[in-house]
């Protein structure tokens, strides 16, 4: 390998509406624990779930070509089920860079059911989409998909990284938006179809009922990030991971503070 690519120093660019990618920032870490990362919210549009497409589709392309322009990352990861099922093609289309998006992951979820019933819970915005109807028909067919959209949960995953209480009544009341609903008591697997919810997997786990297990799509992002950047070099200096907010505020401050012990600079604006 030469020089020059041994020196890289272009992060990879992870991206959402707020803290939830920061699940899809682990397994990638893990896997390449050399990466430079630039974590971006924006916090000043949060929460996409109850945005409608049109102003998801607007607003997502515009701020990662700022932060493309920024950053010059090697590699964007759009760490976010809504941004990516309205505005993916978009976003490839407007920058010459890489584009990950993240999908819900109903493919391995129907492959691990035994009964056939399975849950996407993600955000309102994103349980709606076509995109979501296509990954059910394609691979989980002969299985009953149940969906429900909740805007608590992205609220509840946010205050808890900031360092606030969890309410398990409240996560039990939400996951009772699947268990509820007719055939609800058969599901088997979950899919976390928003990436803020594995931040709550302990709760979630706990409001379950007996033998349901979780999937998310954050260790399929990790790999195909690893499979992307194959051969390609690292730089190897000591400077801390970026973390950016659309908007700076008591919240992000408190986030800030959390990620710091975890290899994060100071959080700036955008």
């Amino acid at each position: 390998m030469c020089a020059a690519m041994s020196d890289d120093a272009r992060p990879i660019l992870f991206f959402d509406s707020g803290v939830g990618g920061l699940s899809v920032v682990a397994p990638t870490r893990a896997m390449l624990p050399e990466a430079s990362i630039v974590y971006a919210a924006d916090s000043a549009g949060f929460p996409y779930g109850t945005k409608s497409e049109a102003e998801i589709a607007a607003r997502v392309p515009a701020l990662l070509g700022r932060l493309a322009e920024r950053y010059r990352p090697r590699l964007i990861v759009i760490a976010c089920n809504t941004a990516s099922t309205i505005a993916l093609p978009a976003v490839r289309a407007a920058l010459d860079v890489a584009v990950v998006g993240t999908v819900p992951a109903i493919k391995p979820a129907a492959e691990a059911s035994r009964t056939r019933v399975i849950g996407v819970l993600g955000t309102e915005a994103t349980v709606r989409q076509p995109y979501v109807d296509d990954l059910a028909a394609r691979f989980a067919g002969d299985c009953t998909v149940l969906r429900y959209g909740s805007a608590a949960l992205v609220e509840l995953a946010e205050a808890k990284l900031a360092g606030e209480a969890v309410d398990p009544g409240a996560v039990t009341r939400e996951l009772a938006g699947l268990f509820d609903q007719p055939g609800g008591e058969r599901i088997d697997v979950i899919v976390n179809a928003c990436t803020h919810f594995p931040l709550l997997a302990d709760e979630m786990r706990a409001a379950a009922l007996a033998g349901v297990s979780f999937v998310d799509g954050g260790p399929g992002i990790a790999r195909r990030v690893a499979y992307l950047t194959q051969g390609q070099g690292w730089s190897h200096d000591s400077r801390a991971h970026q973390l950016v907010f659309t908007r700076l505020g008591e919240r992000e401050e408190r986030v800030g503070n959390h990620l710091r012990v975890q290899g994060f600079a100071d959080p700036e604006a955008l």
